[in-house]
């Protein structure tokens, strides 16, 4: 329906030049000036009016004293409306206030910038939840990489450990047979010597002779005493009566036999090694040169020279040294 009111006062409406047309409308200061003192002058901010602005002043137009006009029964209105862009003020007019009537398109764009935005911000909600999902999941990783480290760690120190614990059991086992090997090779060694020695000594036991009989022994090998020139006794004495044979201890030469001070009457023989046997203090002298063999009769036990009483003072002598005769004898299987 068409509306007869006619327009509002202070605004002009002019025809399109086609018959029956609207043309278009351009309102300016002089035109959108408010009626009667109620409406404000629209005034353009920095040279740009806000399409909510101009869209205002359009509808206040196309409305009569009496109600609203239609297009029905004549074209539309063609209203020219600058694109400008949006600086953010949700559509405020030149005063900073809301328009009041958008129309379906106004409420339609901010229903999709509205959209817009939601889905902008739905879309950076879903990044920010896929950006903490990939950090959560790349501390996690991180988290079993470092786990697998560690474990790795521990089974690699528990292997160590192991392996120096069985080295050290072996080193250890290693050790004890060794010892024992060691230990059963002494034993043997000397077990072997010991049969050596007995079979050595039994061998030398037809070679060689106690010097005399039925005796007794009274000083030893190194017994000290003022009695003894250098202060101890340097050989082995065998008490016996006088008279007693004196005999070889082994297959030996004379190479002495006379008198000689101290010592009174006394034989020397040399065994074939060079070691000396002294035979002192004799009563008597059978040999007093040549050789003899071990158990031959020499001599006789007397108390003759520096003397407490009948005696056979028996020295050994090797080097020019004197040694123990009674371990001397031992040596040679004798049994003094």
């Amino acid at each position: 329906m068409a509306s007869n009111s006619p327009a509002p006062e202070g605004i002009e409406l002019q025809e399109a030049p086609n018959a029956g047309a609207w043309g278009e409308w351009n309102p300016t200061e002089d035109s959108a000036r408010p009626p009667r003192g109620k409406h404000r002058v629209v005034k353009q901010r920095g040279g740009l009016a806000r399409s909510s602005t101009v869209l205002g002043v359009g509808v206040i137009a196309a409305v009569g004293a009496s109600g609203i006009a239609t297009a029905q029964d004549r074209p539309q209105v063609a209203i020219s409306m600058p694109s400008l862009p949006d600086f953010g003020l949700g559509g405020a007019g030149g005063d900073g206030q809301h328009a009041d009537a958008e129309g379906p398109a106004a409420g339609a764009e901010a229903a999709t910038k509205t959209g817009i935005i939601a889905q902008q911000a739905a879309g950076h909600a879903d990044a920010g939840a896929t950006l903490v999902g990939r950090i959560l999941q790349q501390a996690e990783s991180q988290e079993s990489a470092a786990d697998a480290q560690n474990r790795a760690q521990a089974e690699r120190a528990a292997q160590e450990a192991a392996a120096a614990q069985a080295k050290a059991q072996r080193e250890t086992a290693q050790k004890e047979a060794d010892d024992a090997r060691v230990a059963a090779e002494k034993e043997a060694k000397e077990a072997a010597e010991a049969k050596a020695e007995q079979e050595r000594i039994a061998k030398l036991a037809g070679s060689y002779s106690l010097p005399t009989s039925a005796y007794t022994l009274t000083s030893h090998y190194g017994d000290a005493g003022s009695m003894w020139s250098s202060g101890y006794h340097t050989g082995l004495d065998f008490a016996a009566p006088t008279g007693t044979p004196v005999k070889a201890v082994a297959g030996a030469k004379i190479t002495s036999a006379g008198w000689s001070g101290a010592y009174g009457y006394r034989i020397v023989l040399e065994l074939e090694d060079g070691t000396e046997i002294w035979y002192c203090h004799l009563s008597s002298m059978s040999v007093t040169s040549g050789s003899v063999g071990a158990g031959e009769t020499i001599g006789r036990v007397g108390a003759t020279g520096n003397v407490t009483g009948p005696h056979l003072h028996l020295e050994v002598r090797k080097g020019g040294s004197t040694m123990d005769p009674l371990a001397w004898l031992e040596s040679k299987g004798l049994s003094v």
